[in-house]
């Protein structure tokens, strides 16, 4: 039998060619886990505001495994040692990050399952292939928990400046079109260095550091807090809600075999099994599309104006400012509804609801960006800059919204 060639080149829009550095990690590219996320979109229903956001968690993850490989170079020359089972295991933890994630990304998390978080999704995942592999992505669920004991792998996964956010605000700025997020990632990487076991940037990256929160503070109010995008993920959420509901109830509603499972079972971390996860990993963006195009046809009122609302971007319309909205205005509104529509209140409160949204780019005191200076003294970037604007990039902001359905006159 022929031996298949798995070093492989991949194309990537951003940066190039990306290579696959060695056979493990090409059979997780393999996996049919890891193939799900190219049927994931990456930045949810934004596509509805931005029409090229329609890139997959799949791009996303091969780019921040570019990145890692990056990293480990840079972190190399600069004498800090990565032993060959660390640097594999740093890339098949980046790869597998965002392995749990569901469709549309955060909608799920709020309507299908109860408080299981795609985190702890993307743990199950990794342990369920880890048996597949027998037991090659033993370190890197290590690393990926923060459990091994070299502090700063963990950190390029997961901390304020990791390889996952220096791809994630790349693409989307690339696909949305949206310049101001567009960040120097291979700059920021050149600056990393080591000290005492964690990671940070040398003292010339510190312009480079502050133009990243300040991308991630206009990504998160231009793209993925944009008003369009809340309403849709919103009306989605209670598409689900809804669906869910009636089937509760004993209505009949058609939907993949998947979707069906998850409507009709109540999931929570308890009952997660092995049996379960699999089914998830048969759920993707798809199957949510088409449901609710089947569904803008069933007789119930709500779940079929919803779901038409989504599939034909009618959405309703959405007000936002920085004070709560009286509790009377949505009464009103909710009346003004169930006359209109001639549903009860407690149907017309899926069309008539309010929120909050906050936007933070910057958390001190939960793993710091720390500055190394050439005289070996450290600061967190917020007392390192002469930047006015980072200390009010760390405290959060918050906004209230409320929907409504649009009134033709």
């Amino acid at each position: 039998m022929k031996k298949r060639n798995k070093l492989k080149i991949l194309n990537d829009p951003i940066y190039g060619f990306i290579t696959i550095p060695n056979e493990l990690i090409f059979d997780l590219l393999e996996h049919r886990y890891f193939q799900r996320l190219r049927r994931i979109s990456q930045m949810g229903l934004s596509y509805l505001v931005y029409p090229g956001a329609h890139h997959t968690r799949f791009h996303h993850a091969l780019g921040c495994m570019y990145l890692m490989q990056k990293a480990v170079r840079v972190l190399g020359f600069k004498g800090v040692t990565i032993s060959e089972e660390e640097e594999e295991a740093l890339y098949a933890a980046i790869l597998l990050h965002d392995i749990g994630h569901g469709p549309f990304s955060h909608a799920m998390e709020h309507s299908i399952v109860n408080e299981v978080n795609h985190e702890s999704i993307s743990l199950m995942f990794m342990e369920k292939i880890n048996e597949e592999f027998n037991g090659s992505l033993t370190l890197a669920i290590q690393i990926f928990k923060g459990e091994y004991h070299r502090n700063f792998l963990h950190q390029l996964i997961s901390s304020q400046l990791d390889m996952d956010r220096l791809d994630y605000l790349k693409r989307d700025s690339f696909y949305t079109g949206v310049a101001e997020g567009n960040i120097n990632s291979e700059r920021l990487i050149t600056m990393l260095t080591v000290v005492n076991d964690e990671l940070m940037i040398e003292e010339k990256g510190i312009y480079s550091v502050e133009k990243f929160l300040l991308a991630r503070r206009l990504m998160y109010w231009q793209v993925y807090l944009h008003k369009t995008s809340i309403v849709a993920e919103n009306l989605l959420i209670r598409v689900l809600q809804r669906a869910k509901e009636l089937v509760e109830k004993g209505t009949e509603l058609p939907a993949s075999r998947a979707l069906a499972f998850f409507l009709e079972n109540i999931i929570t971390p308890d009952n997660f099994t092995p049996e379960v996860l699999d089914t998830f990993s048969r759920l993707d963006d798809y199957d949510i599309v088409s449901a609710m195009k089947e569904w803008m046809n069933v007789e119930d009122f709500v779940l079929s104006k919803l779901s038409s609302m989504i599939i034909d971007r009618d959405l309703l319309k959405i007000k936002i400012k920085k004070k709560p909205f009286e509790k009377e205005k949505e009464k009103k509104q909710i009346h003004k509804i169930s006359k209109k529509y001639k549903i009860s209140n407690e149907d017309a409160r899926y069309f008539v609801f309010g929120g909050t949204i906050s936007n933070q780019a910057y958390h001190q005191n939960k793993q710091n960006i720390n500055i190394l200076y050439k005289s070996k003294k450290i600061l967190d970037i917020v007392k390192a800059t002469d930047e006015y604007n980072l200390e009010a990039l760390s405290k959060p902001v918050t906004k209230y919204f409320m929907c409504s359905p649009k009134y033709k006159h």
